[in-house]
């Protein structure tokens, strides 16, 4: 299991994001303060504070391609 934050500033970098995180197995979760939502669900991700960076939190046997693949999204 990795964690990393990442920061989604506008509506495009979201889709993105959903978009690339479809493409692995891993599990992947969002979370901002207590709200933890899956990261796979556009909807979700909406529904955080997106003003601040949100922890990714990625546990699977390719988490190390799926965080290699949102690189760019990453800010620690």
């Amino acid at each position: 299991m990795k964690q990393v934050k990442i920061r989604l500033n506008t509506i495009p970098q979201v889709q993105g994001f959903v978009n690339t995180i479809y493409r692995f197995s891993a599990e992947a979760d969002l979370s901002s303060g207590k709200y933890v939502v899956d990261a796979k669900s556009i909807m979700g991700i909406f529904s955080l504070n997106l003003m601040q960076p949100v922890t990714l939190t990625v546990n699977g046997t390719d988490e190390d391609e799926l965080l290699e693949a949102i690189k760019e999204l990453i800010v620690e």
